[in-house]
């Protein structure tokens, strides 16, 4: 156990924009959550193992789309009330809370209710990486029929109308498209809280240490910063064992926000080798060559880093023009929760995108 300070608040940011993949929130609102728990009270960092097998844990994050392309808003205390509704509705102690996914926000997710309400903050995450759907950061329940899962969702502008509370109970697979919908409703991106589970379940089905691994990659990015953006994308690379596999420039954007809360499209790069095709549902989800030779795919973690500055770019900051390193982690070199290798949570965004994923991720040839 550790309690995580004002540096490790800009590190979990910083390093989550990378796992972020072009998505996982916005950067500033992390900062701000995040700083605002340490002034509330003492946020404690915790290993799974330091729990009891049967301490219940809860899930802490935000839904929506991060591209910054609709009227939202998302208040700290709106992630404190997430977790007090659920803790209204469960039957037992809620001990901790975690993140489901890295990300520029997403990262700190869990630090203010961690403050608020005296929890521990758990050094595990759903997916290292950002992701689309609750679904691959559900740990394995996101379509397990026997297993019925509290959620909770707070957020909006009041002043619109926007303002709204839900809780849900019943499976995960159908209480998550009714959260969709809540987020879309107020505004486009909305605090949640989900998914009552315990420690032992946990340490079997989580990615574990998630949380640390961003926050040790934010601070290899900032002792690199002063020496420039290349020497940050060097630090990045070793950091994480991860590679560049393109340089050049933004050439095509073509994303849409859809009434589900998904900005959904492809970015265009053209490098010295050709063009690079970046397939985004919310995040970064696929890389294919101008042939459609796929180059990495979810869960790899895949980037855009600006190489201007150094600095990831969420989707929204991508603008046609832009001269960017595109970077990614092949998914040997992350540890891979129970529900990204899950075939079942693949099928909605391989539609939404038009492309396959699993089939590239875990099996040895593919059809095209």
């Amino acid at each position: 156990m550790r309690e995580l300070t004002r540096k490790d608040v800009e590190a979990a940011c910083k390093g989550g924009s990378i796992f972020a993949s072009g998505g996982g929130g916005f950067y500033e609102h992390g900062l701000a959550m995040g700083q605002a728990a340490l002034t509330l009270d003492r946020v404690k960092l915790v290993s799974v193992d330091e729990l009891p097998d049967d301490a219940i844990i809860l899930t802490c994050t935000a839904i929506g789309a991060p591209a910054g392309t609709t009227d939202w808003q998302m208040l700290g205390k709106d992630y404190i009330k997430a977790v007090q509704l659920v803790m209204e509705k469960y039957e037992g102690k809620i001990v901790g809370v975690m993140t489901p996914q890295n990300g520029k926000s997403s990262s700190t997710n869990g630090w203010l209710p961690s403050a608020a309400l005296g929890l521990v903050v758990v050094d595990a995450t759903g997916d290292i990486r950002a992701h689309p759907t609750g679904k691959m950061g559900a740990m394995g329940v996101a379509n397990n029929l026997n297993y019925q899962t509290i959620q909770a969702v707070a957020g909006g502008k009041a002043e619109k109308g926007n303002y709204m509370e839900v809780v849900v109970s019943g499976t995960s697979a159908k209480t998550s498209k009714i959260l969709r919908i809540a987020s879309d409703l107020s505004g486009g991106f909305i605090a949640a809280a989900r998914h009552p589970l315990t420690a032992k379940y946990i340490k079997e089905n989580a990615a574990i240490g998630g949380l640390s691994k961003a926050i040790d990659l934010g601070n290899a990015i900032i002792e690199a910063e002063p020496n420039g953006p290349e020497a940050v994308i060097n630090a990045i690379c070793k950091q994480t064992k991860g590679e560049i596999v393109g340089r050049g420039k933004v050439t095509r954007k073509n994303m849409h926000y859809t009434n589900e809360a998904f900005d959904i499209g492809t970015i265009e790069v053209t490098t010295q080798d050709g063009q690079l095709i970046l397939y985004v549902m919310n995040e970064f989800m696929a890389i294919e060559d101008a042939k459609h030779n796929r180059l990495s795919t979810y869960p790899d973690v895949i980037a855009m880093i600006s190489a201007a500055t150094g600095q990831p770019l969420s989707t929204n900051e991508i603008e046609t023009g832009t001269e960017v390193a595109v970077f990614k982690i092949d998914k040997s070199q992350i540890p891979l929760s129970s529900s990204v290798k899950d075939p079942t949570v693949y099928p909605e965004v391989e539609e939404a995108l038009g492309i396959k994923l699993y089939d590239y991720a875990f099996k040895e040839k593919v059809e095209k």
